[in-house]
């Protein structure tokens, strides 16, 4: 009963969709109507600015922090399948009509959660796949590329780690899930990166292919 609550309670976390409640509290906006309609922290910066952008992704991060956090100290054991749990809450929220946004966010949470509760592999489990994000990003401008390149990265680091007796297997298959499930709701992306329309970032100089 006590892991069937954590898993709801973790899939509830994660169906709260902050960036529509920032829109919609702080500056009067569904940004679902505006933008990307995605309900992440890239579209929240595009449409409500960067520090609300930015909110957005700490907040989206934290639930499945919390999440498996809630797991650790109540179900020892389940800290992944509560990271997992919501991170489907936030791509499928009940308390947005189950449309909800790309979880990038809430991986990185994920592996925070991982780190903490999990390996303690504080540079290949965390800090690496956010090297790896920026990295991508300042070479390609696309968010939505660093986001899949870097998890990528960080499942095969994963798997190195388990071959190396670092960590568990579970981690490195959970991650692989996650990455999966990451990857095919940014099929739209990848279909515009594949005909070089994604969209760039603005901040990093010169932008690829002339955009």
């Amino acid at each position: 009963m006590t892991t069937f609550l954590v898993l709801l309670l973790s899939y509830l976390f994660g169906s709260i969709p902050w960036a529509l409640v920032i829109g919609l509290v702080f500056f009067h906006k569904d940004i679902r109507k505006e933008g990307s309609g995605n309900l992440g922290g890239t579209n929240a910066g595009r449409v409500l600015g960067k520090p609300a952008g930015v909110t957005v992704i700490l907040l989206d991060a934290l639930k499945a922090f919390f999440s498996m956090m809630l797991a650790h100290y109540l179900a020892p054991g389940m800290e992944i399948y509560a990271g997992l749990a919501c991170c489907i809450g936030h791509c499928f929220p009940v308390f947005a009509h189950f449309k909800g946004g790309k979880a990038v966010a809430t991986s990185y949470g994920f592996l925070l959660g991982i780190t903490v509760f999990i390996t303690q592999q504080w540079f290949w489990n965390f800090f690496w796949v956010i090297v790896c994000f920026f990295i991508v990003l300042y070479l390609f401008r696309m968010v939505s590329l660093a986001s899949i390149s870097a998890l990528g990265i960080e499942v095969v680091t994963s798997f190195v780690l388990v071959c190396m007796g670092k960590n568990p297997l579970s981690t490195a298959l959970s991650l692989l899930v996650l990455w999966a499930f990451i990857t095919y709701r940014h099929k739209t992306n990848l279909g515009r990166i594949a005909s070089h329309t994604e969209s760039h970032v603005k901040w990093m100089g010169r932008e690829l292919w002339g955009k």
